[in-house]
């Protein structure tokens, strides 16, 4: 699908590390040159012609976002990607949200982002997280949220999408149940934005975190869709110009409204107006066919594994186009090892997972994560090298 639009697919690579980070089409490449060739200038600071230029291509990707995603162009604050939206959320509301013993649900399927900031918010105010059990595949249920639910509950923070599981978690009915229970409900979108379509105002969603690399666009800049009634009780990480309205010598100042509050400084412009473009560009496509491709590409991949014997496949039924499997009795690295010297692109650890271990049994597997470029030719490519594998060390040794 679309693979002409990719000039890295030029070469003789099946990329399926897209989990971690997505190649970029032609068109966001050549909008972000266009900026630095044609109209640099900073934001909201100058009167001249580029300036004004800038101020509108900018300010614009923030209704891209808001009709992307379903929510109002007020509440979209860009960050430096996912992991720094996540922190925000946690630093910068929960911070002066929540007190000791209260309850904050995560699962042990989690990324870091989404967890390390939480036991460091614990440490510091005393808060309780609780880790909702997993399925017999490692998937995160409605019931079981439901189970881990109690009057303390004040926060339920989950992937939309895991990242090595790749299960798909249910988050209308979740944001349903916070929204019954007045639990805030904050979500890592950082699998699911790319891939599927998020609705954020129907999922009652309270925060909504996400990243540009992961959809076609640059690194260096994500999102964070944030409800309007909570960013008066929300402070920036981050103080400087841009986000005050005015400051005095005597101590006084006022802090902007909206989404300006949290950008202080001068933003990733190239970066933003990239992320605008790649938006557009997967809506060309249409989330729905992007979904739909993955899903029917993972599905014969499982089917072509499952004949080889000593392939182990840990998430045969998450319905997306991430799949963790290894070779048994080889370490997870030696296989990417192995695949990239068939210039196979795949990844290999715990993923940022580092808790799914207690689960799973297992720290370590290969992760193949598919877009919308890959192809079935990819697929068979990468099940002939592994049906190979007995020859694996004669290969990377």
């Amino acid at each position: 699908m679309n693979r002409e639009d990719f000039p890295m697919l030029q070469k003789d690579i099946v990329y399926f590390d897209n989990g971690a980070t997505t190649l970029k089409p032609r068109s966001v490449v050549d909008k972000m040159v266009h900026y630095l060739e044609d109209y640099t200038s900073n934001i909201h600071r100058g009167d001249y012609d580029a300036a004004l230029r800038t101020n509108e291509e900018y300010d614009g990707v923030r209704k891209i976002v808001g009709d992307f995603v379903n929510c109002d162009l007020e509440e979209v604050i860009f960050t430096s990607g996912c992991t720094m939206s996540l922190n925000m959320v946690v630093f910068g509301f929960m911070k002066n949200y929540l007190h000791k013993g209260d309850e904050v649900i995560l699962s042990k399927a989690e990324h870091a982002s989404n967890i390390l900031p939480w036991i460091k918010l614990s440490e510091e105010i005393g808060i309780v997280l609780k880790f909702a059990k997993l399925g017999n595949d490692y998937e995160l249920s409605l019931d079981s949220i439901k189970e881990a639910i109690t009057p303390k509950t004040k926060v339920i923070s989950i992937a939309h999408v895991s990242n090595v599981i790749g299960d798909v978690r249910d988050i209308s009915p979740i944001g349903k149940l916070c929204k019954e229970n007045n639990i805030l409900f904050n979500v890592d979108g950082a699998q699911s934005v790319p891939h599927m379509k998020v609705d954020f105002k129907e999922s009652n969603i309270d925060f909504l975190s996400f990243s540009s690399h992961k959809m076609c666009g640059p690194t260096g800049v994500g999102v964070l869709v944030m409800k309007k009634e909570h960013m008066n009780r929300c402070n920036p990480l981050c103080y400087g110009g841009g986000m005050n309205q005015f400051f005095e010598a005597d101590g006084s100042y006022e802090l902007k409204s909206g989404p300006s509050k949290f950008e202080a400084g001068t933003p990733p412009i190239a970066e933003v107006i990239g992320l605008g473009e790649a938006i557009k560009y997967l809506e060309k496509i249409g989330m729905d066919n992007i979904h739909k491709h993955e899903v029917e590409l993972k599905k014969l991949l499982v089917e072509e594994l499952e004949k080889i014997p000593n392939i182990i496949l840990y998430n045969k039924k998450a319905d997306s186009g991430i799949l963790a499997f290894n070779i048994d009795g080889v370490f997870a690295q030696d296989t990417s090892i192995y695949l990239n010297s068939y210039n196979i692109y795949v990844r290999a650890g715990n993923h940022c997972a580092k808790m799914l271990k207690d689960d799973m049994k297992i720290k370590n597997t290969v992760r193949v994560s598919m877009y919308l470029y890959n192809n079935k030719e990819d697929v068979l490519k990468l099940v002939d090298v592994l049906k190979r594998s007995e020859d694996i060390f004669k290969v990377i040794i």
